[in-house]
């Protein structure tokens, strides 16, 4: 009788366990693949669910886009010695005559101490008229001002030099290694050669961003980009202010990986592959190798390409990485990771089933305490 009672009570207390176990989910770390394909579009869900190939890879893969505009690569060189607005000068006339245009009589030169460069770049010299002062060189002033005062005295000679302003400079600051202020001079009149000047990177080239404002002018590139072409190693210009800082992009890793949590871009480019490694790669008790996927919204122009039809807007796209089929580690290699995505992987389903079983054999476990401490 005593058995039978016993027989009962744990036939009861599995009875109960299965119910609250049918009742409520069991924790876990995030949706099955079941539930992830569920919301596709195809089961009136509103996300693209893709499973990655050569096609998707060729179309998904989109690199930030950065570099110099045309006004940045075609501007020249800027000479050490142009003259800017604001500059003073001084100009020293010589005349070969006694009773010159600007030489006091009985004397052969005249000096024209602190003649300033205006607001609009020009300055006046006495019979020579409005000169355009700001951006030629001292020299090419000195031969504006012989021309114009050659029509009215025999053989002007000339002397151009500066006074005050010391030229133009550049601001350089964020992660380098010395912040300034720093001039155009002849070994600093690129980009790559003004960063140099002021120490170099002070992050890893490989996430370094260096910025270029020139007044209401702005671009982005990546230092690494800087060597890959010439014309990369843009010109200067007085006023520029040269910004470098770290990669922002991030990604977020979730479900039966090594760690779950936000990750910095460790370079240039990432892949499904790196990403995963990133992150300790997948668990080894609890992943399934079948379920990564990777969550993303993509611009309409990118979604008509990949779903083959008209949208509008930005879409949800799920793509589904499968690392057990043949070529499957190899489109993950190829396939990259870009801002904003999640890379989420699922847990095998042998881990909720065995969840259950540990649930419900502690149950049987506590029902059978239950049973000693009333003497049932």
């Amino acid at each position: 009788m005593l058995f039978l009672t016993l027989r009962l009570s744990r036939g009861a207390a599995l009875f109960i366990t299965l119910g609250l176990l049918a009742a409520c989910a069991l924790p876990r770390m995030g949706p099955n693949k079941s539930e992830i394909f569920a919301g596709s579009v195809l089961r009136e869900g509103d996300a693209f669910i893709l499973t990655v190939d050569d096609r998707v890879n060729a179309i998904a893969a989109v690199a930030p886009a950065l570099g110099f505009t045309a006004g940045f690569l075609n501007a020249g060189e800027l000479g050490a010695d142009t003259v800017r607005a604001g500059d003073t000068l001084g100009l020293t006339v010589f005349e070969n005559v006694d009773d010159g245009l600007l030489v006091p009589r009985g004397q052969n030169t005249t000096v024209l101490e602190e003649v300033q460069v205006d607001g609009q770049g020009y300055i006046f010299v006495p019979y020579a008229g409005r000169i355009l002062a700001a951006g030629n060189t001292p020299e090419a002033i000195r031969r504006i001002i012989t021309g114009k005062l050659s029509d009215q005295t025999p053989d002007p000679q000339v002397q151009v030099r500066r006074l005050a302003g010391g030229g133009a400079t550049v601001s350089v600051s964020g992660a380098v290694n010395d912040q300034g202020v720093y001039p155009i001079e002849r070994p600093t009149r690129s980009l790559i050669a003004m960063l140099a000047a002021a120490g170099g990177v002070a992050v890893e080239p490989d996430i370094a961003r260096v910025t270029v404002v020139r007044g209401n002018e702005k671009a982005e590139i990546f230092y690494n980009d800087l060597f890959d072409s010439p014309r990369n190693d843009i010109a200067l210009r007085d006023g520029d202010s040269v910004i470098v800082k770290s990669d922002s992009r991030t990604f977020t890793a979730l479900g039966a990986t090594g760690s779950q949590r936000r990750v910095t871009f460790e370079s240039q480019t990432i892949s499904a592959i790196e990403a995963l490694a990133q992150v300790g790669g997948l668990s080894s008790t609890t992943a399934d190798p079948t379920g990564v996927f990777v969550f993303r919204n993509e611009p309409e122009e990118i979604s008509e390409q990949l779903v083959g039809a008209d949208v509008t807007g930005t879409q949800r796209v799920v793509y589904v990485l499968d690392l057990t089929r043949p070529n499957g580690m190899f489109m993950a290699r190829d396939f990259a990771i870009r801002d904003g995505d999640t890379v989420y992987v699922t847990e095998a389903p042998f881990v909720q089933f065995s969840k259950a079983i540990a649930a419900a054999t502690g149950s049987l476990n506590a029902a059978d305490s239950v049973s000693t401490a009333t003497g049932i």
